[in-house]
């Protein structure tokens, strides 16, 4: 039998990158999985991409009804929710006395008031339900310490942790087990962008931060979603079943803890 038999899950930010690996997964494993994403094109192309068990969802973590609406759509469709993974997120890097305001409440929308109200929608959902239910929150190593030029993102995945345990604590007497996947540096679109912004304040040429990032990984090379696929279907897996509160870093041997 397949891990995720009969499962429903909504997977936020999913159009690309590790939400879109993590539905590959979950549909591998049996589950009938949302792709929500802003951009409805690309939820709707991914899903279509994946095949059978994926489908879009309009879905704006920064907007209370969208988030309502979204999980609608999903108990609509299959009839319960079983499995949330909180991806959406904003990566932003500034000298601490040049951060905007602008820029710290974007990612402060997403990253943790995103995280923080989807689960909660999602948890008085299954709350409902009566039958528990597995919830994990994208964390980073970045949430793990600070660092000179990523102050903002780095709170706002702390944040996402701090989260993680307390909602944890809490909803574990309904039967949902919340846990956190703490990634390192992950290849792909996300990491274009975040060494361009590198290679201007740095002063930089283009891919010579990513070279020097990866040169850093005990591992020896930068992750693919695929490598993160193993812990996110087993924390939403029954196999999870007694794990409470926790962060798992899967990031090559960058931290330890």
């Amino acid at each position: 039998m397949k891990r995720l038999e009969g499962k429903s899950a909504l997977i936020t930010g999913a159009a690309r990158g590790i939400g879109k690996g993590f539905a590959e997964a979950y549909v591998r494993e049996g589950a009938t999985v949302a792709i929500g994403d802003i951009n409805l094109d690309a939820a709707e192309a991914a899903a279509a991409a994946i095949g059978e068990g994926a489908y879009a969802v309009e879905l704006d973590v920064t907007r209370q009804d969208s988030i309502d609406a979204a999980i609608a759509t999903v108990v609509e469709r299959t009839g319960t929710l079983d499995i949330l993974v909180n991806n959406a997120a904003l990566f932003d890097a500034a000298p601490i006395v040049d951060i905007s305001r602008e820029s710290y409440e974007k990612l402060y929308a997403v990253n943790v008031a995103g995280t923080l109200f989807t689960m909660q929608a999602a948890a008085r959902q299954m709350i409902a339900q009566g039958n528990g239910g597995k919830i994990i929150n994208m964390a980073s190593q970045a949430g793990r310490r600070g660092e000179s030029l990523v102050a903002v993102y780095c709170s706002t995945k702390a944040a996402v942790i701090s989260l993680t345990q307390s909602a944890g604590l809490n909803l574990i007497r309904h039967g949902i087990n919340v846990n956190a996947i703490a990634p390192g540096v992950v290849d792909g679109e996300h990491w274009k962008h975040v060494d361009s912004m590198f290679a201007k304040l740095e002063g930089k040429p283009i891919g010579q931060k990513k070279a020097e990032v990866e040169a850093g990984v005990p591992a020896g090379r930068f992750a693919t979603p695929d490598d993160l696929t193993g812990m996110a279907v087993f924390l939403a897996s029954a196999e999870a079943d007694y794990i409470v509160s926790q962060c798992y870093n899967v990031d090559g041997g960058q931290w330890m803890s």
